[in-house]
């Protein structure tokens, strides 16, 4: 049995993946980024290695990807996480089209072939304000845990609206409307509202065609999903492994690599 690996070093936390032949999730692991990415690296993969009780000697190809790629020094190659993400949706959704990755410092739109290739792509060049960091500065700004903000987005009914274009200052709106007496729930759900508008606007810079799935740590904020299906008019594809989405298609770029290595070199022509 053959196993390969895929490694997403994000800005915020690294993903590890271990597959098998079949393209199957074997192992898999996350961990903080920190300011130390080669050890992050390092952490996340050989904890994928524990959790499938692989031995390390039995991984053939390991590929990095994401921002901090190149500090994979363990690994055989790099694919940049635009692949890797759109390769990762289209195996967990075969009929993905569109694809919206949203991480700690940048969303992706991404429009793909059925094959998995990349047909156009987009990302949020200028600041990381419709990002999980957005949401990050709006948990401090209320003092809330992370985990808690989809749950009390949900629970608001008038939306604030949130006019900063930049996450800088979301912190001091934020604080603004709760000092003017709005709710947390309805200044949550503003800030989840502006999260979603300005990554329909990248969608839409690449044309969103269903089947459209989402990417990312921050699927896991059920208000932000429920914001993206309302806008969308549509429900966005979300999967339990949808963290694992980018180290999971640089896992099958390293399959690939192992099932070309093997393949028998073409016959040569007799004269």
């Amino acid at each position: 049995m053959a196993y390969a690996a895929g490694v997403d070093v994000g800005s915020t936390q690294t993903k590890a993946v271990v597959i098998d032949e079949a393209r199957q999730i074997v192992g898999r692991a996350l961990t903080d980024t920190g300011a130390n990415v080669m050890r992050a690296a390092e952490t996340a993969f050989q904890q994928a290695l524990a959790d499938g009780g692989i031995p390390e000697e039995e991984i053939e190809f390991v590929v990095g990807t994401g921002y901090g790629r190149y500090k994979v020094t363990f690994g055989n190659t790099q694919v940049t996480e635009i692949s890797c993400h759109a390769r990762g949706a289209v195996q967990l959704f075969p009929r993905t089209r569109t694809v919206l990755d949203m991480g700690g410092q940048d969303t992706k739109a991404i429009r793909v072939h059925p094959s998995g290739e990349i047909v156009d792509f987009c990302m949020n060049d200028k600041c990381a304000a419709g990002t999980g960091r957005f949401l990050g500065a709006a948990a401090v700004a209320l003092d809330l845990p992370l985990v808690e903000l989809g749950p009390t987005a949900l629970r608001g009914e008038r939306a604030v609206k949130i006019s900063t274009t930049c996450t800088v200052f979301a912190e001091s709106e934020v604080l603004s409307w709760l000092g003017k007496g709005k709710k947390i729930e309805d200044i949550l759900l503003g800030v989840h509202e502006s999260i979603a508008a300005r990554s329909i606007g990248l969608l839409r810079r690449v044309g969103i065609e269903e089947e459209v799935t989402f990417t990312g740590g921050v699927t896991k904020n059920q208000a932000m999903v429920e914001t993206l299906n309302k806008r969308l008019g549509l429900r966005v594809n979300v999967s339990d492994e949808a963290h694992y989405i980018g180290a999971l298609g640089a896992a099958l770029f390293a399959l690939d690599r192992i099932v070309t290595a093997r393949a028998p070199a073409p016959a040569k022509d007799v004269a």
